[in-house]
């Protein structure tokens, strides 16, 4: 059994988090993950008030008696959102654990301070994770430069970006961006880590609601096969290598082009429909980390979740005989 100050800190059997994701954090797979002893968040902005969130939480309450937590991905954005009224559902409806990206959650930290919540901040470079740890944040989950979504513009992988994460702050971190077995878990401990988050991994899991094209595409993957949109707009988002991420790469790659004249590629509503929904792995753009090289099946993550800590602790235990550390 392998214990950090993550497993101690939300009472979790395992340091395995499957931070929150847009068309992927619904309450059936948060529940999965808690069930087999990691720790997953439900994303708050699939909810269109906070009724909506107070009633998705209660549906994950039903399937799992385990700790989960809520996203809250705090971006600006052309219709508004209810950040306030989610806030107040997650307080309401007692969670203890949130999950927060994009600017940092200072508006929303005395309230859940007040609530006894605590709060996870993601963070893609060092000179951030200090500022939210000054802003109060309890936990520091720091995105490598292979990670899916938004890498940030530094470009820093996790080999070097989690160990001077690690020097700067004193708050337990959560290593994310190419998390997928237990050689992530026992390679991320052993640079500082407290715990590691999987995206990718999970959703490539039998309770991931997504298709099963999308599954099966992830397995088929190298972790070659992934794109980086929006660099001239510094805005970099790591997605899916398709038809419609190599039409925007393309575009893009004059720098007097806008957000307009991508805007009806990059649409996040194809990639719900059409990828997620339809199967159209070409239909639009989708999110996936470079991790995806390291997938090869699609198991229940009870699975996902023993295998990872069954080939995590054979590595640290190998390796502490391996080892010879002498005067």
């Amino acid at each position: 059994m392998i214990r950090t100050r993550i497993t101690e800190m939300f009472g979790v059997e395992t340091p395995i988090v499957m931070g929150g994701m847009t068309g992927v954090g619904y309450a059936p797979l948060v529940a999965a993950v808690a069930n087999a002893g990691a720790l997953g968040f439900i994303t708050a902005h699939h909810s269109k008030s906070a009724e909506e969130l107070h009633a998705e939480i209660k549906r994950c309450r039903d399937l799992t008696d385990k700790p989960f937590g809520v996203n809250l991905t705090l971006l600006p954005s052309l219709n508004p959102i209810p950040y306030d009224e989610y806030r107040e559902a997650i307080i309401e409806s007692g969670v203890k654990i949130v999950e927060t990206a994009g600017r940092a959650p200072v508006d929303h930290l005395p309230a859940f301070k007040a609530a006894g919540v605590k709060v996870i901040h993601k963070c893609t470079s060092v000179r951030h994770s200090v500022s939210a740890v000054k802003h109060g944040v309890d936990v520091i989950s720091i995105d490598g430069f292979e990670c899916a979504g938004h890498p940030g513009e530094d470009d820093i992988g996790l080999v070097v970006l989690l160990p001077a994460t690690a020097d700067a702050v004193n708050v337990p971190i959560i290593a994310s961006g190419g998390m997928a077995d237990g050689r992530s878990l026992a390679a991320a401990l052993a640079l500082g880590a407290d715990g590691v988050n999987m995206g990718t991994r999970f959703m490539a899991s039998q309770e991931c609601a997504i298709h099963e094209n999308v599954k099966r595409k992830i397995v088929e993957n190298t972790e070659r096969d992934t794109l980086l949109t929006n660099r001239t707009l510094r805005n970099t988002s790591r997605v899916a290598r398709n038809a419609v991420s190599e039409e925007v790469v393309k575009i893009q790659q004059d720098p007097t082009k806008t957000i307009e004249d991508v805007r009806h590629l990059v649409a996040g509503v194809r990639g719900r429909t059409n990828v997620m929904g339809a199967g159209d792995t070409d239909g639009g753009i989708w999110t996936v980390g470079q991790s995806q090289g390291l997938i090869h099946d699609i198991p229940t993550c009870k699975e996902i979740v023993a295998n990872i800590m069954r080939q995590a602790e054979a590595i640290l235990e190998r390796d502490a005989k391996r080892v010879v550390v002498t005067a």
